[in-house]
């Protein structure tokens, strides 16, 4: 199938066809024409299947057929990272439309607040915004959400995780009943369903490839004591030629030491996590996307929602703390089809939580011997 098929708006096709868009992912071919219909839906995919175009193009499809003065799209998504990349990917989409959007989140100055009250006010068509910064602007009375056709909840599940469920249900208070809910989440526990029923109308539902990874990962992992950990990653790093590795570990301490590290070797590293201030995570993912950057080192923040293409290899530092967790982990590698390898470190604490991984995705992952010079790690009796 091709995306001409789906009988988009000719200017939006324009801004595929720039951006070489010509077939679509298996998400964005179910989906595409259930939106189209305006009826709601229920999608569940897992990281890198392309369900931000999935809701964006017959979104913007709508819009740039019949454009409207006011705020018509509200999108829900859970993190800033995540609110940055619809935004950008739905600039790509819209260049050679009229349709007018802006991303919500914290932790920007004053100045930058104004500007979202400027857009809330005034009517920019699509609002990307996070759950909290929406809630801010809400509760200071000015926002007027009466014409608002379609409401999108991205990464509905990490939105919960995060402890967003009462302020989304505070937003949903404030807009139309008669208007279309689109609900995308990778995993669909029984608070999701919870949330679908009292927020959305007859929805079709649409699973695609849940909760697993991606044909292209190679995984592999390390059984290893702590020790042992940075000194494993500078033999996997050092003298090979990796344009983008994505290292993620699960506290801010051992991101900081691993960031020392890695630069002491000469290596191209950044370090992303909740200590840094908005402007410079935004610093440290441009470098990392451009390739000015080639290993970035990040807490769990990144675990979901960025859009990398081409990240050569993820190494988890630690065992995530659950199944789906790892799934969204090593799927910021072979991302859009493509092929990567994900490497886990396995301690002697982990084995278990890392065997519930290996029972999840229903595959033994291949524990790979460490480099004689490291010495022997512990035995696996998960």
């Amino acid at each position: 199938m091709k995306f001409s098929e789906f009988n988009l708006d000719a200017q939006l096709m324009e801004g595929l066809s720039s951006m070489g868009f010509e077939t679509p992912t298996p998400i964005q071919e179910q989906t595409i024409p259930i939106i189209l219909e305006g009826k709601d839906l229920i999608a569940c995919a897992q990281t890198g299947t392309g369900k931000t175009a999935a809701y964006l193009l017959p979104i913007l499809s709508k819009l740039a057929a019949h454009p409207s003065p006011n705020v018509d799209t509200l999108i829900i998504s859970p993190t800033r990272e995540l609110a940055l990349q619809i935004d950008r990917a739905l600039e790509g989409f819209a260049y050679f439309t009229s349709v007018s959007s802006i991303a919500i989140y914290g932790g920007n100055d004053g100045s930058s607040f104004e500007r979202e009250k400027t857009a809330l006010t005034t009517g920019a068509n699509i609002i990307i915004a996070t759950p909290g910064r929406l809630m801010s602007h809400l509760n200071m009375g000015y926002v007027k959400f009466d014409k608002l056709k379609h409401l999108i909840l991205d990464e509905a599940d990490r939105m919960l995780d995060m402890g967003f469920y009462d302020d989304i249900m505070k937003i949903i208070k404030h807009l139309p009943t008669k208007r279309q809910t689109l609900l995308f989440s990778a995993t669909m526990p029984p608070r999701i369903r919870e949330m679908a029923k009292k927020n959305l109308v007859n929805p079709v539902q649409i699973n695609i490839a849940i909760s697993k990874p991606a044909e292209g990962i190679m995984q592999a992992a390390y059984l290893v004591y702590d020790n042992q950990k940075n000194k494993l990653i500078i033999d996997l790093l050092k003298g090979k030629n990796l344009q983008s590795v994505l290292i993620f570990s699960a506290t801010k301490s051992n991101v900081k030491n691993l960031e020392r590290e890695l630069h002491q070797l000469r290596l191209s590293v950044k370090a992303i996590h909740s200590d840094l201030e908005q402007k410079e995570r935004e610093e440290v993912l441009r470098d990392f996307t451009s390739r000015k950057t080639q290993v970035l080192v990040a807490t769990d923040i990144l675990a979901r929602g960025i859009d990398i293409e081409g990240i050569d290899l993820v190494i988890n530092y630690d065992v995530p703390r659950d199944s789906e967790d790892y799934v969204h982990r090593i799927g910021r590698t072979a991302r859009a089809q493509s092929t990567g390898v994900a490497i886990t470190f396995v301690n002697e604490k982990d084995q278990r939580s890392f065997k519930k991984i290996e029972d999840f995705i229903g595959k033994e992952i291949f524990k790979t011997p460490l480099p004689a010079h490291l010495g022997a790690g512990p035995v696996y009796r998960p």
